[in-house]
């Protein structure tokens, strides 16, 4: 058996760990907790925060010579539940393929949204296509009022009280863009006033000064008993006639 060179001028891959072994692979040479090591633990912290939803599955099929072909599209709306929100298409032999595309797609077209606490600032009504949403604002502890696809992208946003109802196309591709697109005309008032140049007035209730009102005199009460109440007057009695058998006796 010949013997093998572990040195390392020898000619085995690897150096001197013997034959058959690939290279060392090279090292990062980010130290722990430098700056690269905390952006990706960031970048980390901010994927696993995004939360995905599946809005729709289409399947397709391509007739070929020995057969039919189906591919598969996945609708995702993909948001933070703060404010940001994006919708991706996804196309691919596989669903989970599909659906892995949509997500990644949805998260690199994320636009920010203004809210107002757990609403929105004010009634807004959307078109894209045939489809057409209306959002309007709602009080505390309303929830949400809406369909399917759009309560996938108002959760996925983070609105939990609003009313919406959705006219005319019903198509989950135009329904989503319709909705996004009325979510991103919301302005509140804060940027109203800021794109004009205006400053919000606190408004202050004003203080109204009470005049004393006299109080008038009140008459003292004496300790002594009250008088009697009066008494109603009775009528005198009438005379009584004596019947014949009080009368005395007869003479002749």
């Amino acid at each position: 058996m010949p013997e093998i060179n572990r040195t390392p001028s020898g000619n085995q891959r690897g150096g001197n760990r013997g034959p058959g072994r690939g290279p060392r692979r090279a090292r990062s040479t980010t130290p722990e907790g430098g700056p690269g090591a905390e952006a990706a633990a960031l970048e980390l912290s901010k994927a696993s925060e995004l939360s995905e939803k599946v809005v729709f599955i289409n399947r397709s099929a391509k007739v070929v010579k020995g057969g039919r072909r189906f591919s598969f599209s996945a609708l995702v709306v993909a948001g933070d539940k703060h404010g940001r929100v994006g919708v991706g298409l996804g196309k691919a032999v596989e669903v989970s393929e599909a659906i892995r595309k949509g997500g990644d797609m949805a998260k690199q077209r994320m636009v920010s949204v203004s809210l107002k606490e757990s609403t929105i600032p004010h009634a807004i009504l959307c078109r894209h296509g045939g489809a057409r949403v209306i959002l309007r604002p709602a009080s505390p502890g309303t929830g949400l009022i809406a369909g399917p696809t759009v309560r996938a992208v108002l959760e996925s946003v983070g609105i939990k009280d609003v009313l919406s109802k959705s006219l005319g196309s019903d198509n989950p591709a135009n329904v989503v863009k319709a909705t996004i697109a009325g979510l991103l005309q919301l302005r509140s008032r804060e940027e109203v006033y800021r794109a004009r140049g205006l400053q919000i007035r606190k408004h202050v209730a004003p203080v109204v000064a009470v005049a004393p009102v006299a109080s008038a005199p009140v008459a003292p009460v004496s300790a002594s008993v009250p008088p009697p109440a009066p008494t109603t007057p009775t009528a005198p009695a009438a005379p009584t006639v004596p019947g014949p058998a009080e009368a005395g006796p007869a003479t002749n």
